[in-house]
């Protein structure tokens, strides 16, 4: 490879990287925490990097195929999002309520997320990642077929799941 061919490829991730990492980093750290979104970011830049040549702009832009890499790499992390998942449970669980009304309002908020978090957290694989895509990503229903490499109406079928079951769950929480 030539040095001005290696040089443009370097500037174009480094391109790349400055206009998508946060946006990443945002999905992963919402998906397995901190520590482990940002080795995940990192890595998801690395795939593209290698596989650059596979990228097909017709297709689509570089997001939304970057996130397809990124959500591929979350799910060797499945046990570290489960566990991101139970800890905002237990934390809110932890809490110790305060006597101002901003305080029972945080802390109204905090169980919700848990609830919240624990219906994700049993979702099957596909749907936790369409709904992740399309609720933390706010990725369109077509650019997550993209990003997952399956049809419009796969996407459509589990996020109309994914959406039912949360609501369910969170709708047999509240009559307790």
């Amino acid at each position: 490879m030539t040095p001005i061919r290696a040089a443009t490829q370097h500037d174009e991730l480094a391109e790349l990287f400055d206009r998508h990492a946060r946006e990443l980093l945002r999905y992963c750290t919402r998906r397995v925490g901190p520590q482990l979104a940002e080795d995940v970011v990192a890595e998801t830049f690395l795939v593209a990097h290698e596989r650059r040549e596979r990228f097909d702009p017709e297709r689509g832009e570089w997001l939304p195929w970057l996130y397809g890499i990124a959500t591929n790499l979350l799910r060797r992390h499945r046990r570290a999002e489960l566990q991101a998942l139970r800890d905002n449970t237990r934390a809110v669980a932890a809490d110790d309520p305060a006597h101002d009304e901003a305080a029972a309002g945080r802390v109204d908020a905090e169980r919700s997320v848990a609830r919240l978090s624990a219906v994700i957290a049993k979702l099957p694989t596909r749907q936790r990642d369409v709904l992740m895509l399309f609720a933390v990503a706010e990725l369109e229903y077509a650019e997550i077929a993209e990003a997952l490499g399956i049809p419009l109406g796969s996407v459509q079928s589990a996020l109309h799941r994914a959406r039912t079951k949360v609501r369910a769950a969170l709708e047999k929480e509240g009559a307790r």
